[in-house]
């Protein structure tokens, strides 16, 4: 065999073994591994279609509706678009700790599920938070600076 006809041989082999793996990926069950990044009115929107499949649900954690039974480390709280009093809410049940810094009115991202009885059941929550970590300047007051950069303790209670 000469050594052009070998070579194109393989190339053309090749072509195909990696057509067959494109279509594997395109055509298999792919879309039982997709995780849905949507917002709470993206979610309502969807309807009974967004029962069943992992979603990573983002928003801000509606003032006032946090509840922790430290016993049972059960967590509820609701979720919403926005720290407008109108924006769609989701209520969410966490099974898990919180994080130190989970707080009403800052950023979360949950992921889980969403089923029929209109509660997003999460397994996985996680806090948004800035990435500015410094001591206070001199002549701040320490108090000011925990409120600018933690969130109001109060807020927290």
């Amino acid at each position: 065999m000469k050594p052009e006809l070998r070579n194109r041989l393989l190339a053309v082999g090749a072509l195909a073994v990696a057509g067959t793996a494109l279509g594997f990926i395109a055509l298999g069950n792919m879309g039982e591994n997709l995780v849905y990044y949507w917002s709470p009115s993206d979610m309502l929107a969807q309807g009974e279609k967004a029962y069943g499949p992992t979603i990573r649900l983002g928003g801000i954690v509606v003032p006032g509706s946090i509840q922790f039974n430290s016993a049972h480390t059960a967590l509820t709280f609701q979720v919403a678009n926005d720290r407008k009093p109108d924006a769609p809410k989701v209520d969410v049940k966490c099974d898990e700790v919180p994080p130190q810094m989970f707080r009403e009115g800052i950023g979360v991202v949950v992921e889980g599920t969403w089923d029929s009885s209109k509660v997003f059941k999460s397994n996985r929550l996680m806090v948004n938070h800035s990435n500015e970590y410094r001591p206070p300047k001199e002549g701040e007051d320490r108090k000011e600076w925990e409120k600018k950069y933690l969130g109001d303790p109060q807020a927290q209670r």
